[in-house]
């Protein structure tokens, strides 16, 4: 029971977040309207991707630093998870553009750069398939994994509030959710929904670190 707490957490979280974000009572908004309990979807998908990709990043220079292929292991598979939240993330986000932009891709500064992120660690996850040696693999993925989180935080948080075009919140001048309706109503919610997020990305990765380990024990 006491290693399997964190899992049991996470259910809980989770079933809190679905539910809380479909009944729950939240702020009346002009254009936005029901459409913002989205937030609890969109916007703690993108922070749970963050920190599963912060993870990754922490785990690929562990790997550079000892050559332990287990710590290769989960850096690739937190970025298999980040990258799984990236494109719900980002899915979401088109529907909820749809509804309040009037269509789902508007070329909006923070949508192509959160594309151009997402392809690049796409990218990532080509270059390591592409590979065939082991260590060689491990290593370049995990240089690349570096360069890749290097360039994930300006294209996410820097260029988007450098242009005036963005319909973003915190983007081209646009108040972020904070400064008017992220009210206790929304809070009790939002931050439950991004430890769910994130440890549900951690479940996946655990899974998929195990079956790593039993496919290399039988090819030993």
């Amino acid at each position: 029971m006491k290693k399997r707490w964190w899992k049991i957490l996470c259910v809980v979280l989770l079933v809190y977040v679905i539910l809380g974000a479909l009944l729950f009572e939240v702020p009346r908004l002009a254009i936005l309207n029901e459409t913002i309990r989205n937030l609890h979807f969109h916007v703690t998908m993108w922070f749970g991707m963050i920190i599963l990709l912060t993870v990754s990043v922490v785990y690929a220079i562990k790997y550079l630093r000892s050559n332990k292929i287990e710590h290769d292991h989960y850096s690739v598979e937190f970025a298999n998870a980040g990258v799984l939240f990236g494109i719900l993330g980002i899915t979401t986000g088109a529907i909820w553009a749809n509804f309040t932009w009037g269509e789902p891709w508007s070329g909006d500064p923070k949508q192509n750069s959160s594309a151009i992120a997402l392809l690049i660690y796409l990218a990532y996850l080509v270059l390591r398939n592409s590979l065939e040696d082991q260590q060689q693999k491990a290593r370049v993925s995990a240089i690349y994994n570096v360069f890749a989180f290097a360039a994930l935080i300006p294209l996410l948080f820097i260029l988007p509030r450098m242009t005036d075009s963005s319909l973003h919140p915190g983007n081209g001048g646009n108040p972020g959710f904070n400064a008017y309706d992220l009210d206790s109503r929304l809070r009790m919610i939002f931050y439950p929904a991004i430890i769910g997020w994130a440890l549900l990305g951690t479940w996946l990765v655990s899974l998929r670190v195990r079956i790593r380990k039993i496919k290399t024990a039988l090819e030993d």
